[in-house]
C-alpha cells in the first residue's frame, strides 16, 4: 500500500470532528504552499508579463473601479 493510499484510508476513518480539524490543518498547509509558489514565481519574474500588461491597461484607461 502506498503512502497516499494509507493517508486516504486514515482520512476515511476520521470522525466528523477529526475531519473538520484535518480540513482546517490541510487548508493552512495548502495555503502556505501556494504562498511559497507565488513568492518563487515573483522572484523568478514569471509574473512580470502579467504585471506589465495590467500597468499598460491602467495607463491606457482600460481599468475601472468596479
Amino acid at each position: 500500500m502506498s503512502m497516499i493510499e494509507e493517508i486516504e484510508e486514515a482520512v476515511r476513518r476520521l470522525s466528523s470532528k477529526e475531519l473538520d480539524v484535518f480540513r482546517a490543518c490541510f487548508a493552512q498547509l495548502d495555503a502556505a504552499a501556494w504562498d511559497c509558489q507565488i513568492e518563487d514565481d515573483v522572484t523568478m519574474g514569471c509574473l512580470d508579463g502579467l504585471a506589465d500588461e495590467a500597468l499598460n491597461d491602467l495607463r491606457e484607461g482600460r481599468c475601472t473601479d468596479r
